[in-house]
């Protein structure tokens, strides 16, 4: 199977558990559910519909006001800014516009309506999305087409502990909506091939790149 972000040679691996098949890169870190148990579009909005992200949670506003000082202190010189997947709640987006970041946002279940294909971004930011794209490469893609020169794109999404033994006791596979897996490795080996930089990262689950 070629790897969905650097097209190398992945090698199979079954979690005993579940006997679901994954692939991992050695090249560039990425681990991801074979194409045969992805799930389709109705199915995953079913499980999205049961997450509780109303605004009034305060512990979803903590959630992303951890991601906000992670990323703000690198683009300060941001004006403008899209919330890519960001769900039912456009929470993020108004938190970034409090911060003086005027920011659209775009969901393809919630809000499909969202996006401007002509207009460009100083930010993209996208959390808890990345890990359930079928095509990861080709949204990495878009979204860098989508930037202003040296404009930003900041990800959240779970770094995988690196081995396949640890891969199968973590937790964040587990959820069947999730069927791609990274760490830094892979946005680095992203990056260069669109023409971009890994600025920042967490080592957990917040990687700040940079278009040049």
């Amino acid at each position: 199977m070629h790897c969905c972000i650097c097209d190398g040679i992945a090698h199979k691996f079954v979690d005993e558990k579940t006997m679901i098949v994954y692939y991992v890169c050695p090249f560039c870190d990425t681990i991801f559910k074979s194409p045969k148990y992805h799930q389709n579009f109705m199915v995953q909005k079913e499980r999205y519909d049961l997450h509780e992200n109303s605004e009034d949670n305060r512990g979803y506003l903590a959630y992303f006001q951890r991601f906000l000082d992670s990323v703000l202190p690198y683009v300060s010189d941001a004006k403008n800014a899209l919330d890519f997947g960001c769900g039912r709640s456009s929470l993020l987006a108004k938190m970034l516009t409090k911060e003086g970041i005027v920011c659209d946002y775009y969901d393809p279940i919630y809000h499909p309506d969202g996006l401007v294909n002509t207009k460009k971004y100083d930010l993209i930011v996208s959390t808890e999305v990345f890990e359930h794209l079928h095509h990861p490469k080709a949204v990495f893609e878009d979204l860098v087409q989508r930037l202003n020169p040296q404009g930003y794109l900041a990800l959240q999404t779970e770094f995988h502990p690196r081995t396949v033994t640890l891969f199968k006791q973590w937790y964040y596979h587990k959820d069947p909506t999730h069927i791609a897996f990274f760490t830094p490795q892979s946005f680095e080996v992203l990056s260069l091939l669109f023409q971009c930089k890994v600025v920042a990262h967490n080592s957990k689950n917040i990687i700040i790149i940079q278009k040049v």
